[in-house]
C-alpha cells in the first residue's frame, strides 16, 4: 500500500481544519446520555477541550477519526463519550443483547489500566448497562477465560494479549462496532507489527476506528492504511491557555556534578511540588535513589522490572500525592526502537525515518542491542509517553534522552491541562565526557549533539530552552558531601538494592489486589519510597549545616526544616523516665536498692 507523503511537519495534506465557529462550549451541546453527562459532571470536566470539541460529534456521527493532539488534551474523553453513548443507545434497543463491542489497544498495561478507570468513571451511572474489562492483568488463563466468557461490552487490552485470545472462542470480534488504538505512533515501535496484522484480518466490516496520536508519523499511517476507511484527520493542539506552558533550562556541567546539583536542587528545597526524575536504565534509577537516601531525600523508582501491579499501586501512590519524587528509568524507549526495526528485518542504523534529526541521534553500540535483548519481554512498557503522571511542577532530566522527540515526549510530563511547569536538562559537554567514570555512561558522549536537535525543534514550536548557571562557588561547598555519598553507593550496593528491592515487590504484588481492596487502611504500610539501606549509613549527610547554607536559602526555608529530625520522639514517656531514673540511681527497675558503685554513678560518697 502506498504511503501519503507528510509535511515538513509530519502531518498529512489533508489535515482537517476545525470549524471553531461550531465549538461546543459544553458537554451538554453535544447531546449524550443523561447518565454520562451526570458522570462528566462528577469528574468536574466544565468545558470540552478542543480534540473533544472536534472529535465527539464526528464519533457520533460513526466517522473514523485520526486525531493528533497533545498530551493532557483530552484524547481518552474523545473517544470513550461516543463510544458509552453508542453502547447506551443500543442498550435501548436490544437490552438482552450480549457482545465485545469495543476494544481498545494500548501499547503499556499501564495505560490499559489507566484507560479502563476513565472508563469506570464515565459510566458510574450506567454501569449495569456497560461494563468494561481489561484483560492485560497477570492473571492466569482459566481467570482471563472467565472473565471474556462474560462478554464484556469493552475490552481493554494490549496488541499482543489481544492477538493471542484471537482463537479463543470466548473472544469473538464478530459483533465489534467500535475499534480504538491508543498512542498509535507508539504501538509499532514497541514491535507489535505482528499482532495488529492478525487483529485487522479478524475485524469485521463496518467497525468504526479511531485513531489517537500524540504525533503524525509513518507508523500512524501505516495503521491509517491498515485500520481505516477515509477518516475525519484532526490536527489540534492541547488545551493550554496563553502565557502557561513548560519554562525549559538546560545545564552543562560534569558527570558527577549531576550528583551535587541534585543534591542542592532537593536538600535546599529549590524546586516546589512533585518531580519526574528521568534516568537511562534501571541501575541508574537505583543509583541515584541511594544516592538521595544517604540526605535523608525520598524517593520512588519506576521501571520496567518490577512487577506490573507494583508499577501501577506507584504510579496511583505518586499521583494521590503520598510521593514526591520518582525515579523514572526510560531505558526501553531509548532501545525500543531499534529492536523493533531489527525485528522487522531492517537495519536500525541505516534506514531513513520520518524525522532524520532524531535518527541520526541514536547511536546503539552492541552493548545497549544486547541489554535490549535480554529486556525485550518488557516492551510493553514505556514511561516518557502514556503514562498519567499528575500535578507534576518539574521534569529533571537526569540523563538526557536519546532523540528530540523522546525529549518532548518528557517534559509532556508536566503543564497539563492549562498548568505551568519547568523542565530542567543536564547536559554533559563533549570534553567532560568520561572524566569521571564511576558516574559516567555511554549515552552521555553525544549529548551536546542531542541538545542541538531539541533547541531546533523546540524553535519550530515557538518555545526557547534557555541556558541556567547555578552558582558553583555556593555549590562547591556541597562538593565534599556528594563524594562522601558516592563512594557509599558503588556498583555492589546498586546490585544487592536492586535485588533486594525486587524480591520485595514481588512479594507485594502478589497480595496486592486482593488484600489490600479488602484492607484499604493498611495500603499506608505499603510504601514504595522506603530506604533500600543497601549502602551504608553516614547519618551526618541528612543534617546540613548553618554554615554550609546560602543566604538565600536560609531564608526560603523555615528554621524548622534545616537539619535532620529522626523518627524518635523528643519527649520519653512516663515509664521510660522511671526506669532512666532508677538505672541512673544504680537501681533495676524490679529489684530493690542496692550498693551503688561509684564509678558507674559518678558519686565518690557512693550516694545518690
Amino acid at each position: 500500500m502506498t504511503k501519503r507523503k507528510l509535511d515538513e511537519n509530519d502531518i498529512p495534506a489533508e489535515a482537517f481544519t476545525p470549524d471553531t465557529q461550531n465549538s461546543a462550549s459544553k458537554f451538554a451541546d453535544f447531546k449524550l446520555d443523561a447518565r454520562l453527562l451526570r458522570a462528566v459532571s462528577k469528574e468536574k470536566f466544565t468545558k470540552p477541550t478542543p480534540v473533544q470539541t472536534e472529535a465527539i460529534p464526528l464519533a457520533l456521527a460513526g466517522k473514523d477519526i485520526l486525531a493528533r493532539a497533545d498530551t493532557g488534551s483530552g484524547k481518552t474523553a474523545a473517544y470513550v463519550l461516543p463510544i458509552l453513548q453508542a453502547l447506551l443507545h443500543r442498550k435501548a434497543r436490544a437490552p438482552s443483547e450480549k457482545s465485545i463491542s469495543a476494544l481498545v489497544l494500548v501499547p503499556t498495561r499501564e495505560l490499559a489500566e489507566q484507560i479502563y478507570r476513565v472508563f469506570v468513571s464515565f459510566s458510574l451511572f450506567c454501569a449495569k448497562e456497560v461494563r468494561a474489562v481489561n484483560i492485560t492483568q497477570r492473571v492466569s488463563h482459566d481467570v482471563l477465560r472467565s472473565m471474556l466468557a462474560d462478554l464484556p461490552d469493552i475490552v481493554i487490552a494490549t496488541p499482543g494479549r489481544a492477538s493471542q485470545n484471537l482463537s479463543s472462542a470466548t473472544f469473538s470480534l464478530e459483533k465489534l462496532t467500535h475499534f480504538v488504538i491508543d498512542e498509535a505512533d507508539l504501538v509499532l515501535s514497541y514491535g507489535y507489527e505482528a499482532d495488529l496484522d492478525a487483529i485487522s484480518k479478524a475485524l469485521p466490516r463496518g467497525v468504526q476506528t479511531f485513531l489517537m496520536s500524540a504525533t503524525f508519523t509513518a507508523e500512524v499511517e501505516t495503521l491509517r492504511g491498515l485500520f481505516c476507511r477515509d477518516p475525519a484527520v484532526l490536527e489540534l493542539g492541547g488545551s493550554q491557555e496563553e502565557g502557561t506552558g513548560v519554562s525549559q533550562y538546560v545545564v552543562k556541567c560534569a558527570e558527577d556534578e549531576k550528583f551535587l546539583l541534585t543534591y542542592v536542587i532537593f536538600k535546599l528545597h529549590l524546586i516546589k511540588g512533585k518531580c519526574v526524575i528521568f534516568v537511562s536504565d534501571v541501575d541508574r534509577s537505583y543509583r541515584l535513589k541511594l544516592f538521595l537516601e544517604q540526605f535523608g531525600v525520598r524517593s520512588c523508582v519506576l521501571n520496567s522490572e518490577l512487577p506490573v501491579n507494583s508499577r501501577i499501586h506507584v504510579l496511583e501512590e505518586f499521583n494521590k500525592g503520598v510521593y514526591d519524587n520518582i525515579i523514572a528509568a526510560d531505558d526501553q524507549e531509548v532501545l525500543g526502537g531499534i529492536a523493533s526495526r531489527k525485528a522487522s528485518g531492517r537495519d536500525p542504523e541505516s534506514e531513513q525515518a520520518v524525522d532524520p534529526q532524531d535518527e541520526s541521534d541514536q547511536e546503539p553500540d552492541e552493548r545497549a542491542i544486547k541489554k535490549r535483548k535480554l529486556t525485550s519481554k518488557h516492551k510493553d512498557y514505556g514511561i516518557s509517553r502514556g503514562i498519567d503522571f499528575k500535578d507534576i511542577a518539574c521534569v529533571l532530566n537526569f540523563d538526557l534522552p536519546s532523540s528530540s522527540k523522546s525529549y518532548t515526549h518528557r517534559i509532556g510530563r508536566t503543564a497539563r491541562a492549562g498548568k505551568t511547569g519547568m523542565a530542567l536538562s543536564f547536559v554533559i559537554p563533549t570534553e567532560q565526557y568520561r572524566k569521571h567514570k564511576a558516574t559516567s555512561i555511554a549515552s552521555a558522549k553525544h549529548d551536546e549533539r542531542v541538545l542541538d536537535r531539541i533547541i531546533s525543534r523546540q524553535a519550530k514550536r515557538g518555545k526557547e530552552v534557555k541556558p541556567y548557571q547555578f552558582d558553583m562557588k555556593q555549590v562547591d561547598a556541597f562538593r565534599y558531601r556528594m563524594n562522601d555519598a558516592l563512594r557509599a553507593v558503588s556498583q555492589n550496593a546498586v546490585r544487592q538494592a536492586r535485588t533486594r528491592e525486587l524480591k520485595q515487590e514481588l512479594l507485594k504484588s502478589e497480595k496486592l489486589r486482593a488484600h489490600f481492596e479488602e484492607n484499604p487502611d493498611e495500603l499506608r504500610h505499603l510504601r514504595h519510597d522506603g530506604e533500600l539501606r543497601a549502602t551504608r549509613v553516614q547519618a551526618h549527610l541528612k543534617h546540613v549545616p548553618e554554615y554550609l547554607m546560602p543566604a538565600k536559602a536560609r531564608k526560603g526555608l523555615a528554621a524548622n526544616d534545616l537539619g535532620f529530625v529522626g523518627m524518635r520522639k523528643t519527649g520519653e514517656n512516663r515509664i521510660r523516665r522511671a526506669r532512666m531514673h532508677n538505672r541512673n540511681k544504680g537501681r533495676r527497675a524490679d529489684t530493690g536498692a542496692r550498693k551503688i558503685d561509684p564509678l558507674r554513678s559518678f558519686n565518690a560518697k557512693g550516694r545518690p
